[in-house]
């Protein structure tokens, strides 16, 4: 089986839904998480706070680093949560991905982990 990312893109530039709308949005979400679990598909899901939260480490010159409030990338839309998957194969993360799109209602990037096992 292969580990694959499901990550939610969310546009942090769009209204923020009502209190009603995320509960909902929530509860197909997790409705969704339940049926990978027994699936046997389910690895681990993480929803993350807004990219105003983020600090970012980046190298200098190989030897020092500088640290930075906010996002890495300056764009609109941000990592806002994911799953983590065992699949048989890409199709089957796909499918996945396409529950998760329409229960959360946000673009869903599938990501293959790489084969190599670091410990």
């Amino acid at each position: 089986m292969k580990k694959y990312l499901l990550a939610v893109q969310l546009d942090e530039t769009a209204p923020a839904p009502s209190d009603e709308e995320f509960h909902a949005q929530m509860a197909r979400t997790e409705k969704v998480t339940d049926e990978m679990r027994a699936t046997g598909s389910w690895v681990f899901v993480g929803g993350l706070r807004s990219s105003h939260a983020t600090t970012v480490i980046r190298p200098q010159d190989g030897f020092s680093t500088t640290i930075t409030d906010g996002p890495f990338a300056e764009t609109k839309e941000q990592l806002g949560g994911f799953w983590v998957l065992e699949c048989a194969d890409l199709d089957q993360a796909l499918r996945w991905a396409e529950k998760c799109a329409l229960a959360c209602g946000c673009p869903i990037e599938v990501r293959p982990f790489e084969d190599a096992q670091w410990a």
